[in-house]
């Protein structure tokens, strides 16, 4: 639906949809909890949280297919940098409601905050989500100025989030920070205004280069064929698409990549808790799981678009690495060890939020661009399947059994350590499913990269 919607009315349609349904199903959801209207019956409460959550997929859509069409030559950055943000978005709030509230914690503040600003902030800035051309001869330097801005973002947060759980901050001291973090939101304007100026003093329409169009199919039954300076493709609809082996593998190394990280912050605390973390650390542990999940979205992306640029490397080959990571910080977490769960969500946070940005690229790139929404949100299902496998099947199997029965309570090393073993074994295998997508898309992104250098 979300594609249908991008392609007949734009993207910010796509957004004005996703908006009305974050307003209303926060809105109830605030006003069911503060008694303004009757408690709902619980299939009603549902809905109000179905269409808070359903909304999100609106958003994501409209921004990352944007964001991929109007720097097709640095898609990975591009969509790093709208993932990341997504990934800071939780701390962003939560700095907010801190600035809001101060040391009263009012869950019912923080629900109409939810209700009320990002459906403001939403409103304002839809407009300008739009399918704009782009020079390819300034476009990454415009994208070093982002990337530059959301790595000190996400800096000023961790020290302040630090800081926060570990000494404290006065009330005053949360609305100074909070207003330095409005400020450093605002700053990517000026390397808007500063690009349009560029563009407009420097180029005429008529003087533009052409873009070349990295939405290819790697399906052969698929061509590619060189037009002039263009690159002619055809886009899969996403039943084409589930047509190929490329696609499944894609999925079964998200069902494995983002399955385990759901399942590790879904249970964060109950890990912290049982290996003896005091209530400071496990604020500090979830907190910073932001950071770290930023990090992987927007390294990833920046990462991958280098080494394709520069050698070539197909983009799936970073998906095989990080998830290869993602197993190595299951196996330091399984292992108990002092300071064990720091290193390890580290390593899981910033491997997990890879796969955001790393999966909608090399859809649009294998698929097309025209139902990549379609395609991406399908193989995004994978997420809460693996989770639910994960967190349940595995997780929760194995702690009943060596929990005490009397609260079902456990507390040391072995609580989790058969169950992070084998998320570790799914990581491995997510990673060499993700190879073998490696080595079947290699040659095509030889030819891509190739044809991108001949222009």
């Amino acid at each position: 639906m979300t594609s249908k919607l991008h392609g007949r009315g734009g993207p910010w349609v796509v957004v004005f949809v996703g908006l009305v349904q974050w307003f209303i199903g926060f809105f109830f959801i605030w006003a069911s909890v503060v008694g303004l209207i009757a408690p709902p019956p619980v299939p009603l409460m549902c809905l109000f949280v179905f269409l808070a959550g359903h909304s999100l997929p609106f958003f994501n859509t409209a921004n990352v297919v944007t964001a991929a069409r109007n720097f097709s030559h640095y898609g990975g950055t591009a969509v790093g940098i709208m993932q990341g943000f997504l990934g800071l978005s939780g701390a962003i709030l939560i700095q907010l409601y801190h600035a809001v509230c101060g040391g009263e914690g009012n869950p019912a503040t923080f629900i109409l905050l939810l209700a009320v600003v990002p459906t403001f902030v939403i409103f304002l800035t839809m407009p300008f989500v739009r399918v704009y051309e782009t020079v390819t001869t300034s476009e990454k330097k415009h994208l070093n100025g982002l990337s530059v801005i959301s790595l000190i973002i996400a800096a000023y947060l961790m020290v302040i989030i630090t800081v926060e759980n570990v000494l404290g901050l006065s009330r005053s001291m949360q609305i100074f920070s909070f207003i330095l973090v409005l400020l450093l939101l605002a700053s990517p304007l000026l390397v808007a205004v500063r690009a349009l100026r560029e563009e407009t003093q420097t180029l005429s329409p008529l003087d533009r280069p052409l873009v070349l169009d990295t939405s290819a199919l790697l399906d052969p039954s698929l061509k590619i064929f060189p037009d002039g300076d263009h690159v002619v493709v055809e886009d899969s609809n996403i039943l084409e698409a589930m047509s190929t082996v490329n696609f499944w593998l894609l999925f079964v190394a998200m069902l494995c990549g983002m399955g385990s990280g759901f399942a590790t912050i879904n249970n964060m605390r109950q890990i912290g808790e049982s290996l003896h973390y005091s209530p400071v650390q496990l604020n500090s542990l979830v907190s910073l799981w932001s950071i770290w999940n930023f990090l992987g979205r927007f390294g990833a992306g920046f990462v991958s678009d280098i080494f394709l640029h520069k050698h070539s490397w197909p983009r799936p080959v970073f998906m095989a690495i990080t998830l290869g990571i993602m197993a190595v910080g299951h196996i330091v977490v399984a292992s108990g060890l002092q300071g064990s769960l720091y290193f390890g969500s580290v390593l899981i946070g910033m491997a997990y939020g890879s796969q955001w940005s790393l999966m909608p690229t090399i859809t649009s790139e294998i698929f097309g661009i025209r139902h990549m929404g379609t395609i991406y949100f399908t193989i995004s299902i994978a997420g809460p399947i693996g989770s639910y496998l994960l967190s349940v099947r595995v997780i929760g199997y194995f702690y009943d059994k060596v929990a005490s029965e009397d609260d079902n309570s456990c507390f040391g090393s072995q609580c989790f350590k058969t169950s992070f073993m084998i998320m570790a074994s799914v990581a491995l295998f997510g990673s060499m499913v993700a190879s073998v997508l490696f080595f079947r898309t290699s040659k095509f992104y030889k030819r891509l990269v190739a044809k991108r250098n001949s222009k």
